[in-house]
This record gives structure tokens, C-alpha cells and sequence, in this order.
């Protein structure tokens, strides 16, 4: 009986605890998050040090929805836009040094099976697209200098549906996990499914499906997304301007 009541207290001290960050949050969101201009993201950048991890000094715009913000870490220079949104449920998220979050972008864990490797990890100096999306049920670790266009889609979780008799919500998902590694670049509406690794200084064009692992300075491209190119250096634009 004592075993008993222990657990109960100890769950109930969690959940109350989980209720109290929940309503903080919802506090200062409601406080400072809708406050425009430098003077906002100002006040954020000192007021949000009570709600997430802030390693050095972050921007953070108005209107940006952070859940679990504990869970959250934004390492010095980290940029969040208008209208993005973070649920961090643990294993959480990190942004890394003088990366981007445009806006309306989701940075989504959802981690409520207790999956092992769950969580968002973006390096350096990389880039999150308009309105792209990236689920990490399975863990989602993108690298260094990597930018995503508008509307891509980092998926790391699916379903299962190989029994015709039953509902696909009854059959479980996988969530193998998704690796992009440093230095790549996926055009706009890129999808990225679960169980693949984007290998160094590759580019995925617009609108590929990529359902298999990409060699490292590669160019893929199609539904679903196959080599086309690989980037070698012995080849230039031609007739373009390039600007730096």
C-alpha cells in the first residue's frame, strides 16, 4: 500500500508541476508575446529565460507559440519568426548557433509514446524555411549550414498499414529517425521521410520525395527522388550572374 501511495504522490507532484509551467507559459505569452518590434523581442529575450533554455542571447518575434518551452533550447543568435511554432515535448528541441526559424514554420516532437529517440536538434547557421515542417517522433538532427526552402516537410514518424482488417491507427507507426547531414540545401516543397540520411553537400530539388538515403554532394530529384547529378566541381554555371 505505501508502494502504492508513493507513485500516486509522485505522479501527482508531476502533474502539478506540468501545470504550473503550463499556466507560467501561458502567462508570459500572454504578458510580453504579442509585443511588436525590437522592444519585444527585447522583453522576450530576458523575459523567456524563465520558461526555456537560453544559452547566450536569442530573438524571438511576436507571436511565435512555444509548448513544453522547458523542453526548449536556443543556443546564442537563434532567430524565431512570426507565427512559428515549437511543441517540445521531451526529448525537446534545439536550435543551434545563428539558425532561423521563418515564419509560420512548425518544429513539432509529439512525443506521447515514450519513443526513444524523439527530439529536434538543428546545428549552425542553418536555415528553416516559410511555412516547412518537421515532425521528430523518431529524432530529426539536421547539421550545419542547412537550409530548407518554403513548404518542405522533414516527416520522421509513419504508419503502418500492411493489415487490409484493421484501421491504420490501430497498427502502430515506425519512427526510425531522419539525419540531415551538414551543408544542404532542400528546394521548396522537398519532403524527407522517415529512415533517411541526406548525405553532406547534397541538394534536394522542389518537390522530391525522398524515400531512400542520399550520397553525400549529390542532386536528387522526383517522386519518388532519384540522383541525377553529383556535384564533382568540374562543372560551373554558365552565363549566370553569382552574387555573394
Amino acid at each position: 500500500m505505501s508502494k502504492i501511495l508513493g507513485s500516486l504522490q509522485l505522479y501527482l507532484s508531476r502533474q502539478a508541476d506540468g501545470l504550473g509551467r503550463y499556466i507560467l507559459e501561458q502567462l508570459l505569452f500572454l504578458l510580453v508575446g504579442w509585443v511588436p518590434t525590437l522592444v519585444g523581442i527585447g522583453l522576450r529575450g530576458f523575459i523567456y529565460r524563465l520558461i526555456l533554455n537560453m544559452d547566450g542571447m536569442a530573438a524571438i518575434e511576436n507571436n511565435v507559440r512555444l509548448r513544453f518551452a522547458n523542453h526548449i533550447t536556443l543556443k546564442n543568435g537563434a532567430y524565431l519568426d512570426q507565427g512559428s511554432y515549437l511543441h517540445a515535448c521531451p526529448a525537446g528541441i534545439e536550435i543551434g548557433e545563428d539558425s532561423i526559424v521563418m515564419h509560420g514554420a512548425v518544429l513539432h516532437v509529439y512525443n506521447f509514446r515514450d519513443l526513444p529517440n524523439a527530439g529536434i536538434k538543428i546545428g549552425r547557421d542553418s536555415l528553416i524555411g516559410e511555412y516547412s515542417i518537421i515532425r521528430g517522433q523518431g529524432g530529426v538532427t539536421v547539421g550545419d549550414r542547412v537550409f530548407t526552402s518554403p513548404f518542405t516537410q522533414i516527416i520522421a514518424v509513419n504508419h503502418i498499414f500492411d493489415d487490409p482488417k484493421r484501421p491504420f491507427i490501430q497498427q502502430g507507426i515506425t519512427a526510425e529517425g531522419i539525419v540531415i547531414e551538414d551543408d544542404c540545401w532542400l528546394g521548396a516543397g522537398a519532403v524527407i521521410t522517415d529512415g533517411v540520411r541526406v548525405g553532406k553537400g547534397s541538394v534536394v530539388a522542389a518537390g522530391a520525395v525522398v524515400t531512400k538515403d542520399v550520397p553525400p554532394h549529390s542532386v536528387v530529384a522526383g517522386v519518388p527522388a532519384r540522383v541525377i547529378k553529383t556535384i564533382d566541381g568540374q562543372t560551373t554555371a554558365q552565363e549566370k550572374t553569382i552574387h555573394f
